[in-house]
């Protein structure tokens, strides 16, 4: 397979593959998960609105779901996938478990991102009368955002290594060249290529993590 094919045919699609299921899961599990995470601090015993059995359920499943390996992960939520796009094969499939898998890992990095403000911020605001939605949203918000940033910068960068997994069980993507065209037809020129764009991809990632990260801080 000459360069030119190499890279227009099999590495470009699947990079721009790699791109969607990545997105695509970061943006749903960053609203889902930072959902989540609100929810868990503020009914812990020592939130805005205490509620043991919330907290306790939103608890208990997040780690349910934390504690499967991804693959696993894929072949069970794979009737679900199905009644959702109608197929577990290819780009769009892949996005629903790698959306489970990545939701409360988002839920509680930032969970743990929110639970370190100085709660002398939050009496202050609560002092002069703020709400509930005006603490979490113009207080704890603003002050875990550089930190988010940088929880869903590893979380993004940790999905990309799901979505390699996703490959291997027909998901498309990099992970799928690379056994597929690479690993299985002895071919390291392929092998490598994508180990490559895989490195490029991590540190573009975190590049435009640290930037946003700063930005945030200033």
């Amino acid at each position: 397979m000459s360069n030119s094919v190499l890279i227009t045919q099999v590495l470009l699609p699947n990079l721009v593959s790699t791109l969607i299921m990545v997105l695509v899961s970061s943006l749903i599990a960053t609203i889902i998960g930072f959902t989540l995470a609100v929810v868990l601090v503020i009914t812990n015993k020592k939130g805005l609105a205490p509620n043991l059995n919330i907290y306790r359920l939103l608890d208990f499943v997040v780690n349910i779901i934390r504690s499967f390996p991804f693959i696993i992960l894929m072949v069970a939520l794979m009737p679900i996938t199905r009644s959702i796009v109608g197929t577990t094969i290819g780009t769009s499939a892949a996005i629903v478990p790698l959306t489970f898998a990545m939701t409360p890992y988002v839920a509680r990095l930032f969970e743990n991102n929110l639970l370190e403000i100085n709660p002398y911020t939050l009496d202050a605001a609560k002092s002069i009368g703020a709400t509930h939605m005006q603490i979490i949203f113009k207080v704890m918000l603003v002050e875990a955002f550089p930190s988010m940033i940088s929880s869903l910068t590893l979380a993004v960068i940790s999905v990309l290594g799901y979505t390699a997994m996703a490959g291997t069980v027909g998901a498309g993507g990099l992970g799928a060249v690379a056994i597929t065209y690479g690993y299985q037809n002895f071919d390291n020129t392929i092998m490598y290529s994508t180990v490559v764009l895989l490195i490029v991809f991590v540190q573009v990632v975190q590049w435009i993590g640290n930037i946003c990260y700063k930005k945030a801080k200033n």
